[in-house]
């Protein structure tokens, strides 16, 4: 029986609280763990979430990589916050796919690593569909279209439960990243569908054909789940 995975989307919302969202819903599906509960729950949620303008820096992030300074950051009303995923700075904002998969890894048969190249070969399968040929670059996590990223992506595993995720540019304002240097990269740059295409996609169709992919490559049902704070 493969494995079902609610999909909840939480429209938009702040990076902070999605964040303490996710924290829930990981330490239920730890907790079923432990107790090895005999009621079967899902395996994992998949969250989708716009988030309002915010710089996110990992836990062991580089702060010197953040270039605008608090004038500026209030001025241009963004948001900054230390967070606990792996990765170093980012941004997230309006036209962007944020997608936190929150995954029971032992019930998909996967370590970590694994993972992480499932997510990015969802995404680079994602960006083929609209006749963009992305790849991976190894031990940079994310995806890359030449030498400019199109995702980004940063998680957090405890106890082999995930969460965090990725964030695809379709239609953000890339002159936010103007502020850092993102994941650290002082060489590349950033990229998105709309920079790439002339007729591109909107999020709702790209999110459709990701949430497919994901699907296919990790093997699994998907059913929508309303949200419950």
């Amino acid at each position: 029986m493969e494995p079902v995975i609610y999909t909840i989307d939480l429209g938009v919302m702040p990076y902070n609280e999605s964040w303490q969202y996710q924290e829930l819903l990981q330490q239920k599906l730890i907790k079923v763990k432990r107790e090895r509960t005999s009621i079967t729950p899902p395996s994992g949620y998949l969250l989708f979430v716009e988030h309002p303008h915010v710089y996110t820096v990992g836990k062991n992030g580089n702060w010197d990589h953040l270039l605008f300074t608090d004038d500026i950051l209030a001025q241009k009303g963004i948001e900054l916050i230390k967070t606990d995923r792996g990765g170093d700075i980012t941004y997230h904002g309006p036209g962007q796919i944020v997608g936190y998969p929150i995954l029971d890894l032992e019930q998909f048969g996967l370590g970590v690593a694994r993972y992480v190249e499932n997510l990015e070969e969802v995404i680079i399968r994602t960006a083929a569909l609209f006749n963009i040929t992305a790849r991976r670059i190894p031990s940079q996590p994310g995806v890359w279209v030449e030498n400019n990223k199109l995702c980004a992506l940063g998680i957090k595993c405890s106890r082999y439960v995930t969460m965090h995720g990725f964030a695809l540019n379709v239609h953000p304002d890339l002159d936010f990243y103007r502020g850092i240097i993102p994941c650290g990269l002082d060489k590349g740059g950033v990229t998105s569908f709309a920079q790439l295409l002339h007729h591109p996609p909107s999020p709702d169709q790209v999110r459709s054909r990701l949430l497919k992919e994901f699907e296919q490559l990790f093997e699994c049902q998907t059913t929508q789940k309303p949200v419950h704070l």
